[in-house]
């Protein structure tokens, strides 16, 4: 799924690159942790996908926001990523998904509080 790269602002070129799929929380259904790269110029940051599909029948919300992050907690994430076995199992047991699914006291996923991001960006396409 192709997205507007915030570095160069070209249509379509900032692509997931690599995802992981981790267990719900206290709030979401679904999370997915991805790393996206522009094909142009050469952007690359994480992104978090969350979608929760609880309350009234046939409602849904998401959110799909973009992370800038340094390139050394980008090389760390991909290395991580790359390490499962399994990417697509939320439930994996493997390291890197024990690694990236921490939460905080209320049950609410917390690993991005151990990354150092520098700035968000919307995920527009």
């Amino acid at each position: 799924m192709p997205f507007l790269c915030p570095e160069c602002s070209r249509h379509g070129s900032l692509r997931i690159a690599l995802k992981i799929e981790l267990p719900p929380d206290s709030r979401s259904d679904e999370i997915t942790l991805q790393t996206v790269r522009c094909a142009d110029c050469g952007f690359a940051g994480i992104a978090v996908y969350e979608e929760s599909r609880r309350g009234a029948l046939d409602t849904e919300s998401f959110q799909h926001i973009g992370y800038q992050v340094a390139k050394s907690e980008l090389r760390d994430l991909r290395k991580a990523i790359r390490s499962c076995p399994e990417p697509a199992n939320g439930r994996c047991p493997c390291a890197a998904h024990q690694m990236l699914s921490k939460t905080d006291s209320s049950g609410r996923w917390s690993a991005l509080d151990d990354l150092e991001t520098t700035g968000t960006f919307a995920l527009d396409r």
